[in-house]
């Protein structure tokens, strides 16, 4: 079977997205069943792959910006030139006039359920064409049963059609183990986000810092939405700039390296589909803060200290308690051991797998 993935989301800077597609092949790479298939990465410029020595791949080219014309015009010629089976669209839409079976993944749908997150533009153009890719897909996968719900309410696509299939820790970090917290650096991962309240943590941070001036702050990740948001600006107002590091897109050896250094994991995100850098650190044994919702109280469980609300003095109370407190330490970590059997990337590629096959019958 020939299967069509849309890899657009592997050039250049790989991130949330991006990541996801990376560790599905490296599963499928090392699976038995996957051998059985051939994979065609389609995108507007070269893809940046993991090693993939086992897998049958090949990348079809076509130059361009690689946005919604590219996707709707140009995607469906190249699935035709693949001569696919199906088509696995893992980043929300996928192209309605494609003549294979489709799969996509909706990973949330915060652009309905908080439309002032985004310009009136780009948030009219993801509701219209999510929703007719969600509608018009074989199936739709998705990361959370959180967010299976959502796309249910308001994406309207009938329950049965929707398929949670939870992803797995990434690869590039280190296995659990004791963690010096004497460094105590607390680290942040991810795109720079309204809804991730990166300036409320700094806010929380500076707090503690007045009373632990041992303490340091990374904030790694791009900033994006409308407006962005400056946080070097707001580290420089707060007086923070020999304790707060702020940095847009590392390496993953660079990544690494922090996630090894970190005592302390922030993320304070109001609205995921999963959270995967969250997860990242859990499994690497670095206690984590995140906010309480329902994906996190889902994914998460007892192996995260939850914040109630993104409030200075409730941040720095938490960050506080995972740096210093032994015995929520050794609660966290002990609660984190188990996601390494919950949540794998194996289990994630052989499931995926099956859905496109089954698309593709």
């Amino acid at each position: 079977m020939r299967i069509a993935i849309d890899a657009r989301e592997l050039a250049g800077h790989v991130t949330g997205v991006g990541r996801y597609v990376a560790e599905l092949l490296k599963a499928w790479n090392d699976s038995p069943d996957a051998n059985e298939h051939e994979f065609a990465l389609l995108a507007h410029e070269p893809p940046a792959l993991p090693p993939l020595a086992r897998l049958r791949i090949a990348s079809l080219l076509h130059p361009g910006a690689g946005g919604t014309v590219w996707e709707q015009w140009v995607l469906p010629r190249l699935v035709r030139e693949a001569r696919a089976d199906v088509l696995f669209a893992p980043a929300y839409t996928a192209p309605l006039a494609a003549q294979v079976p489709v799969v996509v993944t909706v990973h949330d749908v915060s652009f309905c359920a908080h439309p002032e997150w985004f310009s009136w533009r780009e948030g009219l153009r993801r509701r219209l064409v999510t929703r007719r890719s969600a509608h018009a897909a074989a199936r739709v996968l998705t990361v959370s049963q959180f967010s299976r719900d959502e796309i249910v309410r308001l994406l309207g696509v009938p329950p049965s059609r929707v398929q949670v299939i939870y992803s797995g820790p990434s690869a590039l970090v280190t296995t659990p183990g004791d963690r010096d917290s004497s460094r105590r650096l607390i680290l942040y991962v991810g795109s720079v986000l309204a809804r991730r309240h990166v300036l409320e943590l700094v806010d929380g941070f500076a707090r503690l810092v007045r009373r632990r001036p041992d303490v340091h702050l990374a904030i790694v990740g791009d900033p994006r939405g409308v407006p962005p948001i400056d946080v070097s600006a707001h580290v420089r107002a707060a007086g923070l700039d020999t304790h707060v590091t702020v940095r847009g897109y590392v390496s993953d050896a660079e990544l690494a390296t922090l996630y090894n250094q970190a005592a302390a994991f922030a993320f304070l995100s109001s609205y995921e589909g999963f959270g995967l850098t969250p997860l990242d650190a859990i499994a690497a044994g670095i206690p984590t803060v995140v906010l309480d919702t329902p994906v996190s109280r889902e994914i998460y469980g007892d192996a995260a200290h939850r914040v109630a609300a993104p409030e200075p003095a409730l941040v720095e109370a938490a960050l506080e308690q995972v740096l210093f407190d032994p015995a929520e330490r050794t609660r966290l970590a002990a609660a984190g051991r188990g996601m390494a059997d919950r949540y794998t990337w194996a289990a994630s590629g052989r499931e995926t797998l099956a859905a496109l096959t089954g698309a593709a019958r």
